[in-house]
């Protein structure tokens, strides 16, 4: 018997892991995928929101601009990639400065730090290469940018190492209620726990109406992106958003953590599975992109993608114990910006858990910080020293990157081993440059395969099913 099952190992779910793993308690994490981040976590903005979209008084406020302080704090203390770049909304006309007025005003209510609103000689000053039509903006800088799958990793892993547990390839297909907590059925056997916190992303109305009557509905609401290659690094130098609409807060241009830039999303309903790029999708994107960065370049895209969120048609987050099912709590409807709210939700979840039954006593073995080797980003003396305490620290896999053989070797070793190409790319960004894999895949593959002791056609791209050697065309042990 776990006393909490947690359902889903996204940016939430792992947040609440981690949160919990600072007590004495038995937690287990059901994810569906073969790893962390595989849903939403891994396809989307990469941005830490300041907190001015948000209604005042909501949760979704509240959440977005504590978290924004949390996740601070745990990029330093879990060495995840992450920058306080700041954010810029900006008005091309009379209309749109109203509405930057309006979002000025929430932000203030919210506790938002050090907004203000930018006239045209600062906001050149600021961003030279925005469009010569913007009239004024507003300047958020406590918005930043982070690697989201590695916010969820992170915490993810120094969980494990505290005790906590997670089961991987364990789809739920049933809950029931028991006397003394919940059974809970997945493909993988059944697993029982005093409470159970669903956070399922775009299938949290599905695990919900398991246990209780149907009062939510996610509708997926699916946008595509270009990735620009790092020689258009310096193009903007804040997160650069439109004014919002019905629709989302616009077609951004953003730095990444990793130096390119990442232009989008559109927004449109979508199947929960679909991750496909339409020309006409990536058409809009270009014309509002251009409207706010003339200059930038989408030529030099080395990637198209497109993720899935969790939209459940309210103004809020859906976070709370069910009113039918006590033991039971929803993390769900977790829209933007759901990425910047989750380690603040986590810890208000783990509070009403706490107030529900739920015993904390402090675990001694608690890990609240880790250091992760990034060849590329040591001096010469310390990639000197890293060769010489590990040779394969002297190996270069990935060449865009700069990737060595150690680190993947290090990533394969770690507390949630990858399984897969891109569970590789997650930890240590092979794949992750101009080639997008191109060299350093089979090179990756082979890793996997000598490290985990499985067939080489046997390692997936990605999701389980997604394999890349298909046939084989001479004979060798695959």
């Amino acid at each position: 018997m776990e006393d909490v099952i947690i359902i889903g190992a996204g940016a939430c779910g792992c947040s609440l892991l981690y949160e919990l793993s600072r007590y004495k308690v038995k937690t287990l994490l059901l994810e569906k995928e073969n790893d962390v981040s595989v849903g939403t976590t891994k396809a989307n903005s990469a941005i830490v929101h300041a907190g001015y979209d948000p209604e005042p008084g909501t949760k979704m406020a509240g959440y977005n601009v504590y978290g924004n302080a949390l996740i601070e704090q745990l990029a330093a203390d879990l060495d995840i990639p992450y920058k306080k770049i700041g954010s810029l909304v900006v008005g091309f006309d009379e209309t749109d400065r109203k509405s930057i007025e309006k979002l000025l005003e929430k932000g203030n209510k919210n506790g938002v730090p050090g907004l203000k609103i930018l006239e045209k000689e600062e906001l050149f000053l600021m961003e030279p290469n925005l469009s010569k039509e913007a009239i004024c903006a507003l300047y958020a800088p406590s918005a930043g940018i982070i690697a989201p799958w590695e916010l969820a990793l992170a915490q993810a892993e120094c969980a494990v190492k505290g005790g906590a547990k997670i089961e991987f390839n364990a789809e739920v297909i049933s809950i029931e209620k028991k006397k003394d907590g919940f059974k809970v059925k997945t493909n993988k056997g059944d697993f029982e726990s005093k409470f159970v916190v669903n956070a399922a992303g775009v299938n949290s109305d599905i695990v919900s109406r398991m246990i209780e009557p149907e009062f939510f509905t996610i509708t997926p609401k699916s946008g595509e992106y270009f990735l620009l290659d790092t020689t258009e690094d310096g193009i903007v130098n804040t997160v650069v958003f439109p004014c919002p609409s019905v629709l989302g807060k616009g077609i951004l241009v953003s730095p990444t953590v990793h130096g390119n830039i990442i232009v989008g999303p559109d927004s449109k309903i979508s199947d929960k599975d679909y991750l496909g790029c339409t020309a006409k999708g990536l058409a809009s994107i270009r014309e509002g992109a251009l409207r706010l960065i003339p200059s930038v370049n989408l030529r030099a895209s080395i990637r198209n993608f497109s993720g899935v969120r969790a939209d459940a048609g309210l103004e809020d987050f859906i976070v709370g114990q069910s009113k039918t099912a006590p033991g039971f709590f929803n993390m769900a409807g977790i829209k933007s910006p759901g990425l910047t709210s989750a380690p603040a939700i986590a810890k208000d979840v783990a509070k009403m858990l706490n107030e529900a039954g739920l015993e904390f006593k402090p675990n001694s073995n608690f890990v609240s910080k880790r250091k992760i080797k990034r060849f590329k980003h040591m001096s010469d003396a310390q990639k000197a020293q890293a060769i010489k305490e590990n040779p394969a620290y002297g190996a270069i896999v990935c060449r865009c990157q700069t990737i060595t053989e150690g680190e993947v070797i290090d990533a394969l070793n770690r507390p949630i081993p990858p399984v897969s190409l891109d569970g590789i790319k997650r930890r240590c960004l092979t794949g992750m440059g101009r080639c997008q894999g191109g060299f350093c895949g089979p090179k990756v593959q082979s890793l996997i395969s000598q490290m985990s002791k499985r067939k080489q056609k046997d390692i997936p791209l990605d999701r389980e099913g997604m394999y890349i050697i298909i046939s084989e065309t001479k004979k060798g042990d695959l």
